[in-house]
């Protein structure tokens, strides 16, 4: 799930950025979610604070309380790894985003071939999140970091209904929702039961008979439906 985030106080500057981020995301088939503000305000910051994954800020330099710019800073002290895109009608202030050194994917300006440069950024900022290679999450009081190159696969264990992440070197059970682990994860992990995801950049063999996966480090699971067996196959 990638999650945007726009902020902007000009009522039809939002509407055109809303356009192209639905037009963006419908036809490179993301499942989204736009989470949309006219001011840096409480509820904004109720976004910045929260553990959702895959953020994309798209943000207006110049709101009624504050600068985009500091909004950016505030975001940066609690998160390197989300995208930011800066917005603006005032090219001029391009020097002054570069001097504040806030790791900012673009900056655009509202008048200049807007929709193009948008969607460019958008795409690249796509490809950073994809190659974003741990995900980070609170499980009661345990803090887990996790690379997910060496996911093999997530699935839900019905006993203790608890959440398996199988990987390499260990067997990590969460009381996460398979769901809530999912979203943080990119397109490289599909589904291939109703209770199993796998990282599909480490499969190496599907038996169609048989219905068993095997991994490039030689383990297998059977968790393989006939409702899902096209897509992975």
């Amino acid at each position: 799930m990638i999650n945007v985030i726009i902020c902007d106080d000009n009522e039809k500057d939002r509407k055109n950025v809303i356009k192209v981020v639905k037009d963006f995301m419908s036809k490179n088939k993301k499942e989204y979610e736009i989470h949309l503000f006219d001011d840096y305000n409480k509820s904004f910051y109720k976004v910045v604070e929260s553990k959702m994954p895959f953020k994309i800020y798209l943000l207006d330099i110049e709101t009624p309380s504050r600068s985009g710019i500091d909004v950016a800073r505030d975001i940066r002290k609690k998160d390197v790894d989300s995208v930011i895109i800066f917005l603006t009608a005032h090219e001029e202030l391009g020097n002054i985003v570069l001097k504040n050194e806030l790791m900012f994917l673009s900056f655009i300006n509202k008048f200049d071939d807007f929709e193009n440069r948008l969607n460019n950024s958008l795409k690249k900022g796509l490809e950073i999140l994809k190659h974003k290679n741990v995900i980070r999450f609170l499980d009661r009081s345990t803090l887990y970091t996790i690379n997910t190159n060496d996911i093999l696969y997530i699935t839900k264990e019905s006993f203790e209904r608890k959440t398996i992440i199988k990987t390499d070197y260990t067997e990590f059970k969460v009381n996460n929702t398979l769901t809530e682990i999912i979203s943080m994860l990119d397109d490289r992990f599909i589904q291939t039961h109703r209770a199993c995801y796998i990282n599909s950049d480490r499969k190496v063999k599907i038996d169609k008979i048989k219905r068993i996966i095997t991994f490039d480090n030689g383990e297998t699971i059977d968790l393989l439906s006939e409702k899902y067996r096209k897509e992975v196959c």
